[in-house]
């Protein structure tokens, strides 16, 4: 795998883990942080031990010229083959009749406005140059709806899934694929921040396999689907939950 690969949400959790995962296969990465620069700094001194060029970049994937400068300055590492586009929120559990307007719509602008970004400007850079791959994180919860929890989170990434189809078809004459990855419970701590630090072990029942996931495992579904082993792979999501 050639060139650099774009992680937006990479200071922790499943982006981390993906940062992390390139940089110990000696692949370039730029990642994208928005508030958390000292994570930021962990990741990127961790590739950095791995001998990895990595750039950390503070950014709000849903603002237009925070996304530029997050591509422009991958560039300066190389040209952009591979995207992923991880960063993602979820406001704390509720059900849709207490959601305000204001939630729903952050909710929507980083999840699928910031995916959309992430994936326009990594398409402008692959097309005519050879290609490459987007892979776009989604969630088990498009499928299951978290009814009582965040249905609007489970919205959004509903439209992730549609965006991996749908552009999957638009650019795969250039080069490019566009895949996607559905983590299911996943051990980060998305669930304290949406406001049940235990949520894992109060759902893993409910996996087939008995247990929650790693953000490791998820990390490895996503660099495979970026590696030429996927080559014949797009336009479809793959389940990382444990068959739940």
């Amino acid at each position: 795998m050639d060139g650099t690969v774009v992680v937006t949400g990479g200071s922790r959790g499943i982006g981390a883990a993906v940062v992390q995962a390139l940089a110990a296969r000696g692949i370039r990465t730029c990642f994208s942080y928005s508030t958390h620069r000292e994570a930021a700094d962990v990741v990127a001194a961790g590739a950095a031990d791995l001998g990895t060029d990595c750039v950390a970049v503070q950014a709000d994937v849903c603002v237009e010229a925070d996304v530029r400068r997050l591509f422009t300055a991958a560039e300066q590492l190389g040209p952009v083959t591979g995207l992923v586009n991880n960063a993602g929120i979820a406001a704390r559990q509720s059900r849709v009749v207490d959601m305000e307007a204001d939630r729903i719509r952050r909710v929507l602008d980083v999840n699928v406005v910031g995916s959309f970004l992430c994936a326009r400007e990594a398409v402008r850079r692959m097309t005519g140059r050879g290609g490459g791959t987007i892979v776009n994180v989604s969630s088990r919860a498009a499928v299951l709806g978290s009814a009582g929890e965040y249905v609007d989170y489970a919205a959004s990434k509903a439209a992730v899934d549609a965006l991996t189809v749908g552009l999957a078809r638009e650019v795969a004459a250039d080069g490019i694929r566009v895949v996607g990855v559905r983590p299911g419970l996943i051990r980060t701590d998305f669930h304290a921040r949406s406001g049940e630090p235990e949520r894992v072990e109060r759902l893993q029942r409910s996996v087939p396999m008995g247990r929650g996931g790693e953000p490791s495992e998820v990390a490895e579904a996503v660099v495979w689907l970026l590696s030429d082993g996927a080559s014949y792979v797009t336009g479809t999501t793959l389940d990382v939950s444990g068959g739940r």
